[in-house]
């Protein structure tokens, strides 16, 4: 018998939504945490961009929500549950980790920069690993929804990190990372995040009985 979209975990609403909040907002001041500690590192500051406006605002935070949304359709949607009926729940993980952290050599525009793939690779194989992890043990996809948007939304939009040019605040002044405290800033974003995420996964997510 096929299956709706509501297999991936919509309902109920409220309980979905509390789910896809606390994601939101674990990501986003994990987001924010990163982002002042490498201004810190930087010694730059924040600056409230003057030409930013609530319509602005909003179209950005709109195209957060269609490119994260398409990315959790794909490997947390569609790969992740057709892989967990068909070869079990860690094999599956680690397939849809690897996966999304590939994708992201694509998506970043990387390809043939080895080094460059590298670091991708962990960071976003991580959070993948974290974000379907997530999916297997409420059986939703909303909570790796929120947590998914809530980092894309701090980093792009309000940090104006994205593809979308300067937005909510931008960074004046500082100096360029090197040696220790470049990799320091590495780390924190890319190996230190999704290990944090994964250990709230690992230990504050509760593991739903509801077979996918």
């Amino acid at each position: 018998m096929k299956r709706n979209i509501l297999a991936l975990g919509f309902l109920p609403i409220a309980k979905r939504l509390k789910q896809f909040l606390i994601g939101f907002l674990i990501t986003g001041i994990l987001c924010i945490l990163t982002q002042f500690l490498e201004s810190y590192l930087k010694l730059s500051t924040w600056i409230l961009n003057e030409n930013i406006t609530g319509e602005i605002i909003l179209i950005s935070f709109w195209w957060d929500v269609k490119s994260v949304l398409t990315e959790e359709l794909i490997f947390r949607g569609a790969l992740l549950y057709i892989l967990i009926q068909k070869i079990g729940l860690h094999k599956s993980i680690l397939i849809s980790a690897i996966a999304f952290g590939i994708y992201h050599w694509f998506s970043y525009g990387i390809l043939g920069n080895l080094m460059a793939m590298i670091l991708i690779f962990i960071g976003t194989g991580l959070m993948g690993y974290a974000w379907a992890w997530a999916f297997s043990k409420t059986k939703s996809i909303m909570l790796p929804f929120g947590l998914h948007l809530g980092w894309n939304f701090i980093y792009n939009t309000i940090f104006s990190n994205g593809p979308l040019g300067e937005l909510v605040f931008i960074t004046k002044g500082g100096n360029e990372l090197t040696n220790w405290m470049s990799l320091l800033n590495f780390t924190s974003g890319l190996v230190i995040v999704p290990i944090l995420v994964l250990l709230f996964v690992r230990y504050c997510v509760k593991d739903e009985t509801k077979i996918i």
